[in-house]
């Protein structure tokens, strides 16, 4: 397991359940209280609102009924019932990438733990900071095939930063402190707490809430190394053909200002992959669009012929650079700046690597390059840019409107940033063509306004990820942007949005496909579209007013933007919008699997 994801090591592990000794690694400082005892349950809630949670998302069960009982006697913290438990991970993902703050979610043992981690592991691929609170069958039953037992520790381990089994309930506010710890420092993560039944139920004396936590096995670093800091300088002012490749590292580090400060400074080219889209404003001329798969052809042709690269909060996956052997033809410098030591040279040896956090490394790097003499050379990155503008003479984003017969999915898009790009807006989607064409047309200007699963590819978590963001954004306005089989994967949860009164509309892109499965079968298996049509959809329009909200059905190019703007008008109302789409439409450039990232289809003409 890797250190830097914080899967600790045995010995902190074993915090959890032993009280700690002279030798133990955690030192803790109690806030002292007057002596009382309280329930387990109690103790949780006491934590939780020492946290500052304002919101938990779940579901009740058998197992977590004393802490349900202990939620209905407090009013600081609101519970939000979904109907399914991945949906309330989901929801309290959402709300935690638009925030920055920890999620917390709360589910039952057995089937509620297993419906979960779907959530649970679309957070920790992403790093996203998170507490998840199960609840277990009695101490006494345990491994006893009781009913609704499951190992919760085992099977969440390998989707988790770390996780905790309480077994007394004495050691709860402790565990709790270094759950919400270690989720939200260094690479942030999901951090799963298991409460048996009796431990929550138990009384037992409590001093307070730690102020303050050590674990000495567990210390991530912050702070970049000065002098790899002042090397790496050196190679980027030196730089003939520079380039800062960025990622989702940028938005969890809230280090978009720096960003913006550095690339400006320097004049430097940008790129973004789709996990950090924002961090840099993608209407400024330095951005060139987000890279990889779905990247444009000059993010991606920047990236492959670059003499020096500097690395931000990103991790070279298959979906950035392709082929690793192709990107390997190019000789180029690379400067990797990560606070997961694990992360560098993973896929890409690196030549300076900088473990740290981005914001404090970035805040260095720009006080450095501020009071040094050297300044990157004028004519090469002049130079640099010519070819970068022969490159965006393709254009290929450019699409064929058709005619007013049939919507294409692009035009749905640049209707909706148009109409919304001066507004307070988040945009949250699900998983597959959709996804791409958000990410491709929706020019996002601002951090954590861009809101989807990245790492894992998660269908389902549109709707629950809009519901978590309206309840911390209540006067924005949140779009989820879907497609017509991602959008059943969650569906039940239109009842939540309706007893929470979360407003948000949905727009679902039906081209009666799984859009990208489709495109993938045209493109690698000559057409043959095995299970990927939808025979018997439902009628979105009339299941959305069964769930209470407001139904529109649009089938004219002419009539997206009027609808648009009567579905804006209705800000107390959540809208559904089924919007029928051309069922051809791919989704270009694309990068097939095994190609190297210059290797682009640019359009159906290639295939």
């Amino acid at each position: 397991m890797e250190l830097s994801k914080a899967r600790i090591a045995s010995a902190a592990a074993k915090t959890a359940t032993a009280s700690p000794t002279p030798t133990s690694p955690v030192k803790s400082l109690l806030v002292t209280s007057d002596e009382n005892e309280l329930r387990g349950a109690e103790i949780l809630i006491k934590a939780l609102q020492a946290e500052g949670v304002k919101y938990v998302w779940g579901y009740p069960g058998g197992a977590v009924l004393h802490i349900y009982d202990a939620l209905y006697k407090q009013d600081t913290i609101q519970h939000v019932l979904v109907r399914h438990e991945q949906a309330a991970v989901h929801a309290a993902d959402g709300y935690a990438r638009a925030t920055g703050d920890v999620g917390v979610a709360l589910v039952t043992s057995g089937p509620g733990v297993t419906n979960a981690v779907t959530g649970i592991a679309t957070a920790y691929m992403d790093s996203i900071p998170m507490v998840i609170v199960s609840g277990q069958v009695p101490t006494s039953a345990i491994g006893m095939d009781a009913f609704q037992e499951c190992d919760a520790v085992g099977i969440t381990r390998p989707v988790v930063k770390h996780n905790f089994l309480v077994k007394d309930a004495r050691h709860l506010a402790e565990t709790m402190k270094k759950a919400f710890h270690i989720a939200r420092s260094g690479r942030p993560g999901p951090v799963l707490v298991d409460i048996p039944k009796d431990v929550s139920f138990k009384k037992v004396h409590y001093a307070g809430y730690p102020a303050t936590l050590e674990m000495r096995s567990y210390n991530p670093v912050r702070k970049g190394h000065g002098g790899q800091i002042r090397k790496a300088l050196q190679l980027l002012l030196a730089a003939k053909r520079p380039y800062i490749y960025t990622g989702g590292g940028v938005l969890l580090s809230n280090a978009s200002a720096e960003l913006r400060t550095l690339v400006d400074m320097l004049g430097y080219p940008c790129t973004s992959t789709l996990m950090g889209l924002g961090a840099y404003p993608a209407s400024d001329k330095k951005f060139l669009g987000m890279l990889g798969m779905h990247g444009t052809v000059e993010a991606n042709n920047a990236m492959q012929h670059c003499d020096v690269l500097l690395a931000v909060g990103a991790r070279f996956d298959d979906r950035v650079i392709g082929n690793p052997k192709h990107f390997a033809q190019n000789e180029r410098k690379i400067i990797h700046i990560d606070i997961d030591p694990s992360s560098i040279s993973k896929r890409v040896k690196v030549d300076i690597p900088i473990v740290g956090d981005v914001k404090e490394v970035l805040a260095e790097m720009i006080v450095m390059i501020k009071e040094g003499a050297i300044k990157p050379d004028a004519n090469a990155l002049g130079a640099w840019w010519d070819t970068i503008k022969d490159w965006r003479k393709r254009d290929c984003l450019k699409y064929d409107h058709g005619k007013n017969d049939v919507i294409k999915p692009q035009f749905v898009i640049e209707t909706l940033w148009k109409m919304t790009k001066d507004a307070d807006t988040y945009i949250t989607s699900d998983v597959g063509q959709h996804q791409m064409w958000a990410a491709q047309y929706y020019r996002f200007d601002e951090p954590r306004r861009w809101i989807n699963s990245g790492g894992l590819g998660t269908m389902g978590v549109g709707i629950p990820y809009a519901m978590g963001i309206k309840l911390a954004k209540p006067d924005s306005e949140v779009y989820c942007i879907t497609g017509d089989g991602s959008v059943q994967m969650c569906i039940q949860e239109l009842s939540t949005c309706l007893q929470y009164n979360t407003p948000i509309k949905i727009l679902s892109l039906n081209n009666r496909y799984l859009g990208m499965v489709r495109q993938w079968q045209e493109v690698e298996y000559e057409g043959r579209y095995s299970h990927s049509y939808m025979d018997a959809l439902p009628n979105f329009v009339k299941l959305a007013e069964a769930y209470g909200h407001v139904g529109m059905l649009i089938e004219r190019a002419q009539d997206v933007e009027p609808a648009l703007r009567e579905a804006r008008k209705l800000k107390d109302r959540t809208v559904f919008m089924d919007i029928r789409t051309d069922p051809t439409e791919n989704v270009f450039p694309m990068v097939k699997a095994g190609k190297g990232i210059t290797e682009m289809l640019l359009g159906s003409e290639d295939l």
